[in-house]
């Protein structure tokens, strides 16, 4: 039985789409409850209780807009190109979607451990503008329209400083495999093993593009109410609407997880003697979302100009600077030789 699934097309195939699902089923599950813990921060830095009613404490609340937004009737704008419109939330969720087929979730939990995974993650990112893009433009309507412009600057803006950041890390490492960029900051020292301690400055840059790239409060330009009336999916309800929705936040979970293994040691153990492991993961992808729902709560919107300033001004010329800096180091082996750990683990 085990050659049938190692051997023949039919088991090889089973096998992979038995893998997506083990990946993709439980993403989609926790997806329900990070977004009533998302809401449940934000209520309580407001002072109030934040979903209380569907089920116990309102943990089923999530499940119940999931339903609403399902029996709900799509709504196609008057001259909309219904194909594009149609496609352009499918695109979104799927792209988000397959880029988790290279997110270690410890050592050989992963889909696909290839040796180029942060090309593939950048190559999926700079695809998913197109959904975005895609829907403002079917909609058929100038206030959609303006909306998937302002994301499509702003991801492009801010994807070019996460790239230098990421770089940085793959000059330390030597490997562009997220288990070996991991397997990296394994040592003797644990948590001060880890990158964040190395590359501190750049760890806060990266969350604070990670907030711009998801289009995260206060970077959430290409859906400000105030200005766009929500911006490239204001045209959209019932199923399209969740569909995007469902894949920012799968983007929003992405982002934390590539925080974890680039900066926070993945699976290891913060401290040396206590083993490795998932549970390890799980934990520090939820400090990040929480801290994600913290700049939520309590950070006011930006202005588009202030955006693209910082973007472009200010986060730019610091990443390229720091690969400049992070090149020189690893090769003349400053303090210590911790920006080269050219053997992985060492």
């Amino acid at each position: 039985m085990a050659e049938f699934f190692t051997t023949t097309y039919l088991g090889i195939g089973l096998t992979i789409v038995g893998q997506v699902f083990l990946i993709v089923i439980p993403l989609l599950v926790c997806l329900a409850f990070l977004m009533y813990a998302d809401r449940k921060v934000w209520a309580a830095v407001q002072m109030r209780r934040g979903p209380n009613v569907v089920g116990i404490y309102g943990l089923l609340q999530s499940f119940a807009d999931f339903i609403k937004y399902i029996v709900k009737e799509v709504v196609f704008p008057a001259g909309a190109d219904r194909t594009v419109f149609l496609l352009a939330p499918m695109i979104t969720l799927v792209l988000s979607l397959i880029a988790w087929a290279v997110i270690p979730f410890n050592e050989g939990w992963i889909l696909s451990d290839i040796n180029v995974a942060i090309l593939y993650i950048f190559a999926i990112s700079s695809l998913e503008v197109y959904g975005v893009i895609m829907g403002g433009w079917a909609s058929n309507s100038k206030y959609p329209f303006l909306g998937s412009l302002r994301s499509a600057a702003q991801m492009i803006s801010y994807e070019v400083s996460i790239g230098l950041i990421i770089i940085g890390v793959i000059i330390s490492t030597g490997s562009m495999n997220l288990s070996d960029i991991v397997r990296a900051q394994d040592g003797a020292y644990g948590i001060f093993n880890w990158y964040w301690l190395p590359h501190l400055p750049m760890l806060f840059l990266f969350f604070v593009s990670a907030l711009a790239e998801t289009n995260r409060p206060p970077f959430d330009l290409p859906e400000a109410e105030s200005e766009l009336v929500a911006g490239y999916q204001v045209e959209y309800s019932s199923t399209p609407f969740l569909l995007f929705m469902i894949g920012e936040l799968v983007a929003v979970v992405l982002m934390c997880a590539l925080v974890s293994l680039l900066f926070f040691g993945g699976w290891l153990s913060p401290i040396p003697w206590l083993p490795d492991g998932f549970l390890w993961m799980f934990v520090k992808m939820l400090f990040v979302f929480f801290m994600f729902a913290m700049v939520k709560a309590i950070t006011p919107r930006y202005r588009y100009d202030q955006l693209m300033r910082l973007g472009w001004k200010v986060f730019l010329p610091m990443s390229l600077g720091w690969v400049f800096f992070v090149a020189f180091a690893a090769k003349f082996q400053w303090f210590g030789g911790v920006f080269a750990r050219w053997t992985v683990g060492g």
